[in-house]
């Protein structure tokens, strides 16, 4: 039986058939009635498969695979290999006093970054700066060498917001270009993880990145060698949603983990399948993709989503 519930138009992860799709040209600010009329039945994952080397591979079917929710069985309803689907991408970058002393590193790796990953007018990035509150440096613009200019402007000073960039960009921005499987989003975060301005928690920060399937990449700062707990902050962030963490010393250091970024961002696997117990509590469902015996492949994906809730 189909299940047709008002959710928010963020949901993360759920094939959604909107009557009216919002316009991307027009975020909704915070607080705004985004709800949308939708049919919710189809659980979508976007992940990939590599060897213990790191080599992607790219040859497997649909029988290859086995998906758990919640450690019972699904059915998969379509399978596809996805590569070369256009980016939305956002970049955070970290601006307060903890890492003045490394703010021309992120600088310089963020326009690695965006320079060195972005297709110009196929891809598109946005530019969020974070100290004490989150600030929009640039909407989503396909021109790199326009955002690799405004984030050369930048100038580091205040608290740190980590939770609240995370959540400002996802709810506000990358969660409203539609329609959600024509796109590959990603978040690349540039900090030391130490927050102690957000008003929102990790928490909260994290379900609003997985209800706008957006996959994390964080790079940190810390060249101590030492893990500290903004490292295990941005650890957890990436793990959650599929990502990696980066701890990096130099930018010169950067250079093939953004080669490895671009490439795990255009070569991927599709699975639609549809809940054998759909619910609609807002409730966290847990997903585990393997491949049927290959112990010697690692598939990153996303560790669950939020189902939708019913009003």
């Amino acid at each position: 039986m189909r299940l047709l519930a008002l959710v928010l138009a963020g949901t993360f992860g759920l094939s959604a058939l909107a009557q009216e799709p919002p316009d991307s040209s027009k975020p909704a600010p915070d607080g705004a009635n985004t709800r949308i009329q939708v049919e919710v039945n189809r659980v979508n994952i976007l992940f990939t498969v590599t060897d213990k080397k790191g080599r992607f591979i790219t040859d497997l079917t649909k029988g290859d695979f086995q998906v758990l929710e919640n450690k019972l069985p699904q059915s998969i309803m379509e399978f596809a290999a996805e590569s070369d689907l256009p980016l939305r991408l956002a970049v955070l970058i970290d601006t307060s006093n903890s890492i003045r002393d490394r703010f021309r590193f992120i600088q310089e790796a963020a326009i690695e970054f965006i320079t060195s990953v972005m297709r110009p007018n196929v891809d598109k990035a946005l530019v969020v700066s974070f100290d004490s509150s989150a600030e929009l440096v640039s909407d989503l613009d396909g021109d790199p060498e326009k955002l690799a200019g405004l984030v050369r402007e930048l100038r580091p000073g205040g608290g740190t917001a980590l939770f609240d960039a995370i959540y400002f960009a996802c709810r506000n921005k990358l969660s409203w270009e539609q329609p959600r499987h024509k796109f590959r989003r990603a978040m690349i975060i540039l900090s030391d993880g130490d927050d102690n301005q957000s008003q929102k928690s990790r928490e909260q920060a994290l379900e609003m990145a997985q209800k706008a399937d957006v996959v994390i990449y964080t790079i940190s700062t810390n060249i101590t060698r030492v893990e500290t707990d903004g490292d295990k902050i941005l650890r957890y962030l990436a793990g959650e949603t599929g990502g990696q963490a980066f701890f990096p010393f130099k930018v010169e250091d950067l250079s093939q983990s953004f080669e490895n970024i671009a490439n795990e961002l255009r070569h991927q696997y599709n699975i639609y399948y549809r809940p054998e117990q759909m619910k609609t509590d807002g409730s966290y469902q847990t997903i585990a993709v393997r491949v049927k015996d290959r112990k010697d492949l690692v598939v990153r994906a996303r560790k669950g989503y939020y189902a939708p809730r019913a009003q």
